[in-house]
């Protein structure tokens, strides 16, 4: 049997174990079986061109075992100063001990478990509604085998300012285990919500995170989307991010990526209504043999929307970031304005990047731009810095953090930029005297 039988027999096992008197198991069975026929993406499917699942396909993952997880373990990866409804799941499964939700009329969140049983017919439209336009496996993957995530519903008319904070801990005890989180955020007209999603590892070893997030704004919408991947640096982690919004819409997602040894973030947003507006900043950093692919579409499919891609990856040591940004403009999207930028700076001369930027346009009236830049830090600005004192290693790392931190200021809430400030500056040389001085 080939390793890619094997796992796909690992996978039909885990699958097995799943309750099938669930009111979404018909959906499940679905995607599995398109998974199966679909199969593991090799270095031969071109989306998949420079990223090898090698190391995944040769493991063998059991089902998430149960996990003691403390309060303390969970505050310490908590942002100062940010008031949230919080809801951790430890391996895959809701931890009402650990959370806090006290939300007001008019927003439902709840574990996903919970709403399958309560709220079935409310979840039917928009739960698995969403896809990439190329089939994908690891999606139909985390489709086939929910069990478990958060529902985030947020009604008509109804502001919701405080944010929602969702924590996804795994924490493997010496097992290969695989978690299938799901995320589901509906803001319905003229509705406003703020979704924090949080990937974290406590202990160290193999685990496989899948996880998917559907985000669907209705007409004239709000939502604000965070997303920190702090897992630990043995994790393989793969992710899908859809999203669709409708006419007046406005989503934006701010995203960094900090652990895993093999990551891939599948990104898709469908722009179905006039007049919307969707933005995706991104921030990488990456170390060791850390490989990270952020792979981006954006479909403008009605006239005068506007979108924003700001990607940004800082690489050391032998470490490589892929990405691949396309721009897709049907010929009725007149009026689009849509803007893609990629930046990476490399920290070490065994560090790579592959760099994709796409337009593919039908319309023509439109502005369109693209661009992506690779390269070193700038002699002349070390210089500069050196020049007034300041040593070099502690120079590196101020140009360091200032290339970074165009994407970090995009961050609306305050609490959130400064963690993930302290933690960019705790992984660079004087880093610590840095802070003190900013």
């Amino acid at each position: 049997m080939t390793q890619l039988a094997t796992q796909s027999a690992g996978f039909s096992a885990l699958f097995e174990r799943l309750d099938s008197s669930s009111p979404i198991h018909d959906m499940r069975r679905r995607a599995f079986e398109k998974f199966e026929s679909l199969g593991m993406p090799t270095l031969r499917d071109e989306a998949w061109r420079y990223t090898s699942i090698k190391a995944i396909t040769e493991a063998t993952f059991t089902a998430p075992n149960t996990a003691d997880v403390t309060s303390d373990e969970i505050d310490a990866f908590d942002f100062d100063d940010v008031e949230s409804h919080r809801l951790v799941f430890v391996n895959g499964r809701y931890a009402p001990g650990l959370s806090s939700i006290d939300v007001p009329e008019g927003v439902t969140v709840q574990s996903l478990a919970d709403a399958i049983l309560s709220m079935p017919d409310e979840l039917e439209p928009h739960l698995g509604s969403l896809s990439l336009p190329q089939d994908q496996a690891f999606i139909a993957l985390n489709t086939a085998m929910i069990d478990d995530g958060v529902v985030v519903q947020v009604s008509a008319n109804v502001v919701h300012e405080k944010p929602i904070h969702v924590v996804f801990v795994t924490r493997a005890s010496g097992a290969s285990i695989v978690t299938s989180p799901r995320v589901l955020i509906v803001a319905e007209r003229n509705a406003q919500a703020t979704v924090i999603e949080q990937h974290i590892g406590i202990d160290d070893g193999v685990r496989l995170t899948n996880t998917v997030t559907e985000i669907i704004a209705g007409e004239n919408a709000h939502i604000e989307y965070l997303r920190v991947q702090r897992e630990n640096e043995a994790t393989f982690h793969t992710s899908g991010l859809l999203v669709k919004a409708a006419q007046d819409s406005t989503v934006t997602c701010n995203c960094s990526h900090w652990g895993g040894a093999l990551v891939r973030n599948e990104i898709h947003a469908v722009m179905e209504g006039s007049n919307c507006d969707v933005t995706f900043n991104g921030l990488t950093a990456t170390r060791g043999r850390q490989h990270a692919d952020n792979n981006l579409r954006i479909d403008h499919m009605k006239p005068h929307c506007r979108s924003w891609q700001y990607y940004k990856s800082i690489l050391d040591d032998d470490s490589k970031s892929i990405f691949t940004g396309r721009i897709f403009v049907e010929e009725d999207a007149q009026k689009t304005d849509a803007k893609q930028t990629n930046m990476s700076l490399l920290l070490s001369p065994r560090a790579h990047v592959t760099a994709k930027p796409q337009l593919e346009i039908f319309a023509d009236d439109v502005k369109c731009t693209h661009g992506a830049t690779i390269g070193e830090i700038e002699p002349s600005q070390l210089f500069y810095l050196q020049a007034r004192g300041i040593k070099a290693e502690a120079a590196r790392s101020l140009l360091t953090f200032a290339f970074a931190n165009e994407v970090l200021q995009e961050i609306p809430i305050d609490g959130v930029r400064v963690a993930l400030e302290r933690l960019l500056l705790s992984r660079l040389p004087d880093g610590d005297a840095i802070r003190g001085e900013l």
